[in-house]
């Protein structure tokens, strides 16, 4: 493992990044959580803010869906609007901290509605608290509606449908998300039929906590346009082959993989790979709580495991922005002001003589 310069580490904050892969209900402030369990009367096994950002980092689960189990603290504190708009709020003005000028903040609406709230409630809660944040530090912020695997028909074209009714008000894509393993993408397939027919985009997870077959699904059945995750991509080389040769994203989220065990340490983690094949690939957070990360730990993750150098960093980065779901209009602007202030930042960088 490489140890970084210090000036290394405030390049790469500085930075301009986007974060394509990242959830909103696995992304609170341990304080808001804290504070929003103790007011709606909610048990926790801490009682102080710094305990329990220790205790949602997942740092030893047995496999994705013991990660995915902590989800269920930070859900039970998000079945109200005022709750939903504060957290995504502060979703978007800690992602402006880091450096983060593009997120699109992913999640399923259908798990806020347990406390009676309507659809419609939470996406326009989410939508409020989004576009605060936005105004307020001008990082974009953008919506990916979630399905969930483990949920029966017809849940993911309810949420299909709901993802087209707001796209255009802040949706722009749709996603199939939750545990991988004996959970086809095939059984929602229609629903993504549905968002294609309805010129919506589409990324899905797999190739995490499943191999390269719920790749193929992903891509072959419902027409995915980015890859979340995709790690596991590499045991099949005719796949990874098409995947390169057609330009499909791959959403990489290295320290989540590592949490997961799909990978068994950041060094062995095949986004060097490829990176090296020439894939599309952007890092991103994935859950910022229970993986305890920010987009810049995971740059200089890279960095000190990979040995990415600034020069790589910054391509990483602005293939993000290419890679945005945002119409072509506006993502080109947006590349193009983010890579001349990339580039004058590593000119700088080279002028204090930054290393690893």
């Amino acid at each position: 493992m490489s140890t970084l310069n210090p000036a290394f580490i405030e390049i790469v904050q500085r930075m301009p990044k986007a974060d394509l892969h990242c959830h909103l209900d696995g992304s609170l402030r341990p304080s808001t959580l804290l504070e929003l369990s103790v007011e709606r009367d909610l048990p926790l096994p801490v009682v102080t803010a710094t305990a329990l950002g220790d205790w949602m980092r997942v740092d030893h689960a047995l496999n994705l869906e013991d990660y995915l189990a902590r989800f269920g603290v930070t859900l039970a504190a998000m079945q109200d609007t005022v709750s939903l708009e504060r957290i995504a709020h502060e979703f978007v003005l800690d992602a402006a901290l880091d450096g983060v000028r593009y997120i699109e903040a992913r999640f399923c609406p259908a798990l806020h509605v347990r406390g009676g709230l309507s659809l419609d409630d939470v996406m326009q809660a989410v939508g409020r608290g989004l576009a605060r944040g936005q105004k307020e530090t001008g990082t974009l912020a953008r919506v990916i509606v979630c399905a969930l695997r483990s949920m029966p028909w017809p849940h993911a074209m309810v949420m299909a449908e709901l993802a087209v009714a707001y796209k255009g008000k802040g949706v722009v894509a749709f996603d199939l998300a939750g545990g991988e393993l004996g959970n086809s993408a095939t059984a929602h397939a229609l629903a993504f039929d549905y968002a294609r027919a309805h010129d919506l985009a589409v990324t899905v997870h797999a190739g995490e906590g499943d191999g390269p077959v719920s790749i193929r699904e992903a891509l072959h059945r419902c027409a995915a346009d980015r890859i979340g995750h995709g790690t596991r991509l590499r045991e099949d080389p005719s796949l990874e082959a098409y995947v390169i040769d057609h330009r499909i994203t791959l959403e990489v989220c290295p320290t989540s993989n590592v949490q997961t065990r799909v990978v068994p340490s950041f060094g062995d983690h095949p986004l060097a790979r490829y990176v090296v094949m020439g894939a599309v690939v952007t890092i991103n957070t994935d859950n910022r709580l229970m993986s305890g990360v920010s987009l810049t730990d995971e740059y200089v993750r890279c960095a000190q495991h990979l040995d990415f150098d600034l020069d790589t960093l910054a391509m990483l980065a602005i293939t993000s922005f290419d890679s945005a779901f945002l119409p072509h209009v506006e993502r080109e602007t947006l590349r193009e002001n983010i890579a001349i202030e990339i580039g004058n930042l590593l000119a700088d960088a080279e002028d204090i003589q930054v290393t690893l």
